[in-house]
């Protein structure tokens, strides 16, 4: 009886070694930590903080509501090197009168254009202007103007606006339309209406 008992004691303390061992093992292989780095990245989706922000109004509503005013005050910074008044002289820069619609690099009483800006060619746009008052290097590589930029797009629209009525005065464009608000946002929209109407109904008895 003593035997068969002993037997069955050491194959259980066997079988729990066995059991503990197989455990400390499968603790070293499959650790409970979380995995780093956790989730997968989805193509096309920018992480926070990544990527420009939201755009902001286009020229022609800048333009549409441009303040003449405060494009006076901005071209103070090129008043250095340029001049407005109808008949002005040349400076450092071309005197500016009538600029806007005019040829890039042409007249302005044979003041000496870089070659860079002679070969943009095309018309002082508002589009033109915009392009080259945002960084004049990057509109004629190797124009002659060191002046870095204005980043402000409301300053660049104000200054132009102010260009304009200096001797030019054409038409600004009319602001562009707001966008159309997406399919999903109206029939959210309308899902959300639909509550508050049933709500507002009369209890009928």
């Amino acid at each position: 009886m003593s035997d068969r008992f002993n037997t069955i004691a050491g194959w259980t303390l066997f079988a729990g070694i066995v059991a503990l061992g197989a455990g400390i093992v499968g603790t070293k292989m499959f650790h409970q930590e979380r995995p780093e780095p956790m989730g997968y990245a989805i193509q096309g989706v920018e992480a926070e903080g990544e990527g420009g922000g939201a755009a902001g109004p286009s020229l022609n509503t800048l333009l549409a509501s441009a303040d003449v005013a405060k494009g006076e005050k901005v071209f103070a910074k090129c008043m250095a090197c340029h001049t407005i008044a109808q008949g002005g002289a040349n400076g450092i820069g071309p005197n500016l009168y009538a600029t806007v619609g005019e040829g890039i690099a042409e007249g302005k009483g044979g003041f000496a254009f870089s070659e860079a800006l002679k070969k943009v060619g095309g018309k002082w746009t508002f589009e033109a202007l915009d392009k080259w008052l945002t960084n004049p290097k990057g509109f004629a590589d190797g124009t002659k103007m060191s002046f870095a930029g204005l980043g402000n797009p409301e300053d660049r629209a104000n200054i132009i606006a102010y260009l304009n009525a200096q001797g030019s005065n054409l038409p600004l464009p009319a602001a562009d339309a707001a966008p159309a608000p997406a399919e999903g946002a109206n029939a959210a929209a309308g899902n959300e209406a639909a509550p508050a109407a049933n709500a507002a109904e009369p209890e009928k008895k």
